[in-house]
């Protein structure tokens, strides 16, 4: 095992957890739980009223997320349910933990910021912002926040809606929303080379499996298709950024038009998007909004593929090359991943493989042969997101692999 991927190693496997330290925030100061939305991963509180004027008080009855999901999240294992948060979007957030990431919301007072070191909640302490369908236009001086924490290594997921889907009535939807970020913001015009058509739409779509893909193609599985209920496209431009990829198409396979779902890199970060948010609903949360199951029900769980692929993918640590997998060259595989009995585990050299479970504790520990690899029994395994630790004698490699 060679020391050139050493350092990668102890940067991704840190106390059994492949992403261990990350924070992932999830947005709740632009209205996201207005009307029938509650796009929010758990709140205790359900008073908030939202204004036409784009205000947000203490005196209505929508979701109230507070900074930090109550039961713990130290307490989340592999067999957690989704409603151990109580909100539309809790599933989202109890898989981000079960992946390794620490979970927080943005309430709605607190400032999004940037370099603001007297902001406890302020983004330059997260990997990850999730913005799912906001309702309330960004300032400005927010528009350049979240520019520059994708720019300096952030990782942005940018989630939309239909046109004509403004649930504050303040005259602003996600749409148009996300679409005034990219023009007029103060850092870059169109950062992330792509803007929301002013669409609405309804369907199911197939995807189409693209190798090395990492939305498509991830450690929750391959997605297949998406179900989109009232939502819209993207349309890319790759003058404005050369990196942006389209993954799932309305019609066909290719072009920069009819996209659904989209990332790529800007600057030092990584963004993800989504038209419709539809796809993150769990059915639960609160209860006075008409909720649906787009995360497992429709798509027949390829929702909860693709957006985790993306999420982790998001977390992730940018490499010199720009290679999404940086150990594709690394000579150690682990397939097939997820894994359902069997997998089977390849490394260049004698060395000891190591399977842990979300917290920590070890689960199998054997001796890896020299290119004849291993075939291991999983089926005893519960169903979730395990990490691994391959161990030779310069060094380690760590990944992780999801067992059905």
């Amino acid at each position: 095992m060679k020391k050139k991927y050493l350092t990668i190693g102890l940067a991704l496997f840190m106390t059994g957890s492949i992403f261990a330290q990350k924070k992932i925030l999830f947005d709740n100061t632009k209205a996201e739980s207005a009307s029938n939305a509650d796009w929010v991963v758990d709140a205790d509180l359900h008073d908030l009223y939202f204004s036409s004027s784009g205000g947000v008080t203490n005196t209505g009855s929508q979701s109230d997320a507070q900074r930090y999901p109550t039961p713990s999240q130290s307490n989340i294992n592999s067999l957690t349910p989704e409603n151990y948060w109580t909100g539309a979007i809790s599933a989202w957030g109890i898989e981000c933990v079960k992946s390794g990431l620490t979970v927080e919301s943005l309430p709605y007072n607190v400032a999004i910021s940037y370099g603001n070191s007297s902001n406890p909640q302020d983004l330059s302490n997260y990997k990850v912002f999730v913005v799912d369908e906001p309702n309330i236009q960004f300032t400005a001086a927010q528009k350049t926040a979240i520019v520059n924490f994708v720019y300096n290594g952030g990782g942005l997921f940018i989630v939309s809606d239909h046109t004509n889907s403004d649930r504050n009535f303040d005259g602003w939807d996600s749409p148009a929303i996300w679409n005034d970020l990219f023009s007029t913001n103060s850092v870059h015009a169109n950062p992330f080379g792509f803007s929301f058509d002013l669409d609405d739409f309804s369907g199911s779509y197939g995807i189409t499996n693209v190798s090395g893909d990492s939305c498509i193609n991830g450690p929750y599985g391959t997605a297949t298709q998406v179900k989109w209920s009232g939502g819209t496209s993207m349309t890319l431009n790759t003058s404005a950024n050369a990196t942006v990829k389209a993954d799932v198409y309305k019609t066909g396979g290719s072009g920069s038009t009819g996209v659904l779902f989209a990332h790529g890199y800007y600057g030092k970060g990584r963004f993800a998007a989504m038209g419709d948010s539809s796809p993150t609903d769990d059915a639960s949360g609160d209860t006075g909004d008409q909720l649906y199951n787009g995360w497992i029900t429709d798509a027949n769980g390829n929702h909860k593929k693709l957006i985790m692929n993306a999420t982790i993918w998001l977390a992730g640590q940018e490499t010199a090359s720009g290679v999404e997998n940086p150990f594709a060259d690394a000579g150690i595989s682990l397939y097939p991943n997820p894994a359902d009995h069997m997998v089977k585990v390849q490394a260049p050299e004698l060395c000891t493989l190591q399977i842990f479970d979300m917290s920590g504790r070890v689960c199998i520990e054997t001796q890896i042969d020299a290119g004849s690899g291993k075939s291991l029994d999983v089926s005893g395994l519960s169903t979730g997101v395990y990490t691994y630790k391959v161990t030779g004698v310069d060094g380690f490699h760590a990944g992780r692999f999801v067992k059905k």
